[in-house]
C-alpha cells in the first residue's frame, strides 16, 4: 500500500474509567506495532511512521498516554507510577484483541518501554528505543557521571510543583517552543491543544515526580526481547556514559544505532529511522 493511501483514525479506548484518545491504522489482522511518545509531545509525532509502518503490513496504535489524554488525567502523582503506565500500555493491546506485539518509543515513552520489556518479555515481539538507553546504564550514569549530572539538571526544576508549570506556560509555552522547533505546523498546533488544558501539563510532569529519586525508582536486569536503540550523539539529556553502559544489559538479540542528530530524531532523521525500524520488524517477522 501507498503510504499516502494510508488513513489514520482517532479512536478512544476505555480501560474502566480511564479513555484513551488514540491513533489507529492498518488492518486489524496485522501484527500489532505499540507506539509511545515521550515528554513534552504526542502520538501525533508518530504520524509518518504509522502510514510507512501500515504500507509495510502492520497495524498500528498510537495512544495519547494517561495524564495526555483529557480523559484519562487523573489527579495526583501516585496514578502515574511506572507500573501503572505500562499496564495501560498491556491493556490498550488487548483491548485491540493482541496478546503479542511490537513496541517503539520515545524518550518517556522509552522508559515504560524498558520496564515493559523487563518485567513482560513473553508480551513483546520485539522493542525498539528512541533516545533512552536501558534504565541500569541510565540511572548509573546519572549518580556517577558528571556529564550526566549535568544534562539532567532540568529534571529538578521540573519536580517543583507550581513553579515549573507557571515557569512552562509562561509566554504561550516559550521554552517548548523551542524544544518544538524541528516540528510541523500541524504537529505544533496539536501539541499546544493538549499542553494548553492545565490538568495535563500537571499530569505529564507527574510522570517525573511518581518515578524519580531513589526511593521511587524500580532497577531492572536483563533484556530478553531483541532490541533495536536509536541514540543521536547530540542529545542534550542523554549523554554517552550512560548509553555505553546500557549495551550489555539487552540479551535477546541486540542493535545499536548512533546517529548524528540531537533528541528530536523522529522530526530530523526520519528516513534513518524508517529504515532502520522497518529492517528490524522485518527482520524478526511479522
Amino acid at each position: 500500500m501507498n503510504n499516502q493511501a494510508v488513513k489514520i483514525h482517532q479512536k478512544e479506548i476505555a480501560l474502566g474509567r480511564l479513555r484513551f484518545h488514540c491513533l489507529v491504522a492498518g488492518d486489524e489482522q496485522d501484527s500489532l506495532v505499540v507506539l509511545l511518545h515521550g515528554f513534552p509531545e504526542t502520538s501525533h509525532m508518530w504520524r509518518p511512521l504509522m502510514k510507512d509502518l501500515v504500507s509495510a503490513g502492520y497495524y498500528c496504535l498510537a495512544p495519547n498516554m494517561r495524564g495526555y489524554s483529557e480523559n484519562a488525567c487523573p489527579k495526583g502523582k501516585k496514578n502515574y507510577r511506572i507500573e501503572l503506565l505500562v499496564r495501560d500500555v498491556l491493556d490498550l493491546a488487548a483491548a485491540v484483541g493482541k496478546s503479542k506485539f511490537h513496541l517503539i518509543a520515545h524518550d518517556w515513552g522509552a522508559v515504560i518501554g524498558w520496564y515493559l520489556a523487563y518485567d513482560h518479555p513473553e508480551i513483546l515481539v520485539s522493542y525498539t528505543s528512541l533516545s533512552v538507553p536501558h534504565l541500569k546504564g541510565f540511572y548509573k550514569a546519572i549518580g556517577k557521571d558528571k556529564d550526566q549530572q549535568y544534562r539532567s539538571r532540568y529534571i529538578k526544576k521540573l519536580l517543583v510543583p507550581f513553579i515549573a508549570e507557571y515557569a512552562i506556560r509562561k509566554n504561550d509555552f516559550e521554552a517548548f517552543r523551542k524544544l518544538w522547533k524541528f516540528s510541523s505546523k500541524e504537529e505544533l498546533k496539536n501539541y499546544l491543544e493538549v499542553f494548553r488544558k492545565r490538568k495535563i501539563l500537571t499530569a505529564a510532569l507527574n510522570y517525573y515526580r511518581a518515578n524519580l529519586g531513589k526511593s521511587q525508582r524500580k532497577e531492572i536486569g536483563e533484556i530478553r526481547v531483541p532490541v533495536l536503540f536509536i541514540w543521536g550523539n547530540k542529545d542534550m539529556a542523554i549523554g554517552p556514559y550512560g548509553v555505553s553502559e546500557g549495551h550489555q544489559y539487552c540479551k535477546g538479540g541486540y542493535k545499536f544505532l548512533e546517529l548524528n542528530a540531537g533528541h528530536w530524531l523522529i522530526q530530523t532523521m526520519y528516513d534513518d529511522i524508517k529504515q532502520a525500524v522497518l529492517d528490524h520488524l522485518e527482520h524478526l517477522g511479522q
